[in-house]
């Protein structure tokens, strides 16, 4: 199933352009800021805890949120955060981490 989400992801993002949605690299704002809180609005995090997003794979973010979003990937806050997305806003953070220049 998680393969197949993550096949969809481009799919997500051109049906949401052609909708005259934002594009999937422009995610809402508030996910943007609720992911920086601990990955750095520029994906870069301050705390050396805590990974990088800037410039990682997009299949391989939406994959691991998937995973934190089903309990596969365990992890209490990312679980938290994942759960509340859908997997439109999921594609969208992952295309706008993967498109910042990374460290």
């Amino acid at each position: 199933m998680i393969r197949r989400l993550a096949a969809t992801a481009p799919l997500l993002a051109l049906a949401a352009l052609l909708a005259g949605q934002p594009a999937s690299a422009e995610p809402r704002g508030s996910s943007v800021e609720e992911c920086g809180a601990c990955h750095g609005i520029d994906g870069i995090a301050r705390d050396t805890e805590v990974p990088h997003l800037a410039g990682q794979n997009e299949r391989y973010l939406f994959n691991q949120m998937l995973a934190f979003r089903s309990g596969k990937r365990q992890h209490k806050e990312m679980r938290y955060m994942a759960r509340a997305m859908s997997v439109q806003e999921i594609a969208a953070l992952a295309a706008y981490y993967a498109s910042l220049p990374p460290r």
